[in-house]
């Protein structure tokens, strides 16, 4: 496996290990870190994405932004996409920093399974263009 190859594995494999332990925490009713774990997830996906252009970034600003710059604006992805990473990466505000603040029960759900659906289309898009 080339070097490239191995890292776009990297990228997904961490990004659904991400959603196991996302998985895990909200069937144990810790809704914060359930969303916590289910914004890395996206974070690790797009991320790869990123990579395929090129880009490497550290801070999650620039990740989201860049998304959305190379793969939203550019109709390779749907726009739906990037109100899922938002919504998932403001769940994950909310459980990280405003602990007066209730993540409710559905919240938690609906990140944890929309981050999958993330996860699995950035896969796809990967596979198709024999990236993994």
């Amino acid at each position: 496996m080339s070097e490239e190859k191995e890292n776009y594995r990297l990228y997904i494999e961490n990004a659904e290990e991400m959603l196991d332990v996302a998985q895990v925490n909200f069937d144990k009713g810790f809704y914060r870190s359930a969303c916590n774990r289910a914004y890395y997830g996206i974070f690790y996906a797009a991320s790869a994405l990123l990579y395929s252009k090129g880009k490497s970034y550290g801070k999650h600003s620039a990740v989201i932004a860049s998304f959305r710059q190379y793969f939203i604006k550019t109709g390779e992805f749907d726009a739906k996409w990037s109100d899922v990473y938002k919504m998932v990466m403001d769940n994950r505000q909310v459980a990280d920093y405003e602990l007066s603040d209730e993540l409710e029960k559905e919240d938690a759900l609906n990140a944890v399974e929309q981050a999958k659906a993330f996860v699995q289309e950035v896969r796809q898009w990967l596979q198709k263009r024999n990236l993994l």
